[in-house]
């Protein structure tokens, strides 16, 4: 079966990234190809050969339904294995890329570059609906977005679920990618002790002290009973990403050790890849 995969989403999202990974891949990479001529490349690449176009606001002659309209005529062809890729990306985070680096954006050429976003956001909208995956790129490291392209269509890599364990702070709002958001902010702060709050839930002592906690071990237990039936039947219903995140009030203390312990006994179950980031202390780290 031909394998066609087409990459478009918000400019500045991480669209060019992801092509490279997919040419590292063994795709062969089309970027900003007309649509006029879409199906024709399409219709007329080897059957043993996969492709991946790259198709955004910036593509001559780009009508977002026409595109809708020309992924639904290809999903009707048996021979090809068609999926759409849609990166998406938080405004401010898009804002500050587009500023560090001092691109122009495609829609922004007169206007403001927030307007020009925003207009980008709702043209793209029925194909961000349409796509069959969506990677919010908002606080994701290129190895973290390769991890889960590789986990996606690499055929050298098995198929399992991809299961990325999240800590983050409620004061710096919810991951947009979150599927299991759980609020560990009833747990003993380590904030509150002088000799801990300089520390990370990476510290063993931070650790020992929330494992004081009379409710600890009971809520990590339920924790565990709670997700591991989840994760099968999450794959019975062909989902191959799953991102849980663990949310504390600063992100840096109870979130990151609930979140690596949680790491360690899902790769103890064998079942699915597992990939853990800590927004708030990678943040930290950026800005350092």
């Amino acid at each position: 079966m031909k394998r066609i995969i087409i990459v478009s989403g918000l400019s500045g999202a991480g669209k060019s990234s992801v092509l490279k990974i997919l040419e590292d891949l063994g795709f062969e990479v089309i970027d900003n190809l007309p649509l006029s001529v879409l199906q024709q490349v399409i219709s007329g690449s080897d059957d043993n050969k996969s492709v991946a176009l790259g198709v955004d606001a910036r593509t001559r002659d780009f009508d977002c339904e026409k595109l809708c309209a020309i992924c639904s005529e290809i999903k009707k062809d048996p021979k090809i294995g068609e999926k759409i890729i849609f990166l998406d990306c938080d405004d401010e985070k898009l804002l500050r890329r587009f500023t560090e680096t001092r691109r122009s954006h495609p829609l922004a050429k007169n206007k403001q570059l927030s307007d020009g976003i925003a207009s980008e956001r709702d043209l793209m909208s029925a194909l961000r609906k349409k796509s069959d995956i969506i990677i919010d790129t908002t606080d994701m490291k290129i190895s973290d977005l390769r991890s889960v392209v590789q986990a996606e269509f690499s055929e050298s890599v098995s198929k399992q679920m991809v299961v990325s364990v999240m800590s983050f702070s409620y004061r710096e709002g919810l991951p947009r990618e979150a599927d299991l958001v759980f609020d560990v902010r009833f747990l003993r702060n380590p904030h509150y002790d002088p000799d801990l709050r300089p520390l990370t839930g990476l510290s063993e002592k931070v650790g020992a002290h929330i494992e004081q906690d009379p409710d600890y071990f009971s809520f990590f237990k339920r924790l565990k009973d709670f997700i591991a039936p989840l994760l099968p039947r999450f794959e019975q219903e062909g989902k191959t990403r799953l991102t849980i995140a663990i949310g504390c009030t600063g992100g840096k203390h109870r979130s990151v050790y609930i979140a690596e312990q949680l790491y360690k006994w899902l790769l103890d179950q064998k079942t699915c890849i597992v990939t853990l980031t800590h927004r708030e202390l990678d943040k930290n780290k950026q800005e350092k």
